[in-house]
C-alpha cells in the first residue's frame, strides 16, 4: 500500500523538523501502517487524526524513540529519534500526575525543568524562574501556588502544557489534550497552543478525534486509517476523494456554513464524523 499524498502547493522553504520516507510502523506480527512519506516543517501546527487503533500514538512512540520503524526511515532534526530528547515537549494522554496530587503547579513545572537539566548544577532560583516563565507563557502564572488537586481539567491541561514547554523545546507532542474538555476550554487550549507555535516557531503535533475545533489553526493534517497515511493541508486531505482512497470505501465529506465538516460513510463511528 502506498501513502495517499495530495498535491501540495509549493511553499517557502522551511527547516524540516520531521522527515519520513517509506515508513512502516507496527509490532512483531502486526503492521499498523505502511509506506508513509511526509515532512513537517518548523513552526507548523499539525493534527494527527483517525479512528481508534489506527496508529496515531504509534507515530508519537516513533518520535519519542520508544519504538523503531519496521522499515523505512524517520528523522527528527536530521537525526534518528532518541529517548529523553530535550528538544521534545510531550503531554501524554494519561499523565502520571492526576487531580488528586497535592503538589503546587510551580513545583511540578520546576521538577520537569530539573529533569531535563540533570547533570548540571542549577540553583533553585534558576529553575523556579524558568518554571514561572513557562506558566506565564500559557496564561497560568496565577495558578503557580495552587495545588493540582484544586484545579479544573482545563487548568490542569495548562499546567501540563507549561511542563512540556519549560525545556524550551522545538517540538510539542500533545496526545489527546482536548479529551474531557468542554467547548470553551477546548478552544482556549487550542488558542494557547497556536500562540506558542506562532510566537516561538515551535512545531506542534496534536492527536485528536474531532477535527472541527482545530481547523481554524492547522497548517497540516496527518490522517491515519486502514493501514495508510495521508498528509497535507486540511483542504487537501479532508476531501471525499482522498478519504475514499484512504479507507477503500466511498466517503462523503460535507461542509456546513461555519466551515465544519462531517465525514459520512465510515462504519466505525469516531469523533471527526
Amino acid at each position: 500500500m502506498s501513502t495517499i499524498q495530495p498535491e501540495i502547493t509549493t511553499a517557502p522553504v522551511q527547516s524540516k523538523v520531521i522527515t519520513a520516507e517509506k515508513l512502516v510502523a507496527g509490532y512483531e506480527d502486526n503492521i499498523v501502517w505502511r509506506d508513509a512519506s511526509f515532512t513537517i516543517d518548523r513552526g507548523e501546527f499539525v493534527a494527527v487524526i483517525g479512528p481508534n487503533g489506527a496508529g496515531k500514538t504509534t507515530l508519537f512512540r516513533l518520535l519519542l524513540g520508544l519504538q523503531r520503524p519496521t522499515s523505512g526511515t524517520i528523522k527528527l532534526f536530521d537525526s534518528e529519534p532518541k529517548r529523553g530528547n530535550p528538544d521534545i515537549g510531550y503531554v501524554p494522554q494519561r499523565h502520571l500526575i492526576d487531580s488528586e496530587t497535592n503538589v503546587e503547579s510551580l513545583e511540578l513545572v520546576h521538577l520537569a525543568f530539573c529533569g531535563h537539566k540533570w547533570g548540571f548544577h542549577l540553583s533553585a532560583k534558576t529553575g523556579r524562574k524558568a518554571a514561572l516563565v513557562a506558566l506565564e507563557a500559557v496564561g497560568a502564572a496565577e495558578l503557580a501556588h495552587q495545588s493540582l488537586n484544586a484545579l479544573s481539567g482545563g487548568e490542569l491541561q495548562r499546567i501540563f502544557l507549561a511542563e512540556a514547554l519549560v525545556s524550551n523545546p522545538s517540538l510539542l507532542l500533545l496526545d489527546e489534550p482536548l479529551a474531557n474538555l468542554d467547548i470553551r476550554r477546548e478552544n482556549d487550549l487550542l488558542q494557547l497552543v497556536n500562540n506558542v507555535v506562532r510566537s516561538r516557531a515551535v512545531t506542534a503535533l496534536l492527536i485528536a478525534h474531532n477535527i472541527n475545533p482545530l481547523l481554524p489553526f492547522l497548517d497540516k493534517v496527518i490522517y491515519i486509517a486502514n493501514g495508510k497515511v495521508a498528509t497535507g493541508r486540511p483542504k487537501e486531505v479532508l476531501t471525499s476523494e482522498v478519504l475514499s482512497a484512504l479507507y477503500g470505501v466511498h466517503i462523503e465529506v460535507l461542509h456546513d456554513s461555519r466551515g465544519n465538516i462531517a465525514i459520512v460513510g465510515i462504519e466505525e463511528h469516531h469523533g471527526d464524523e
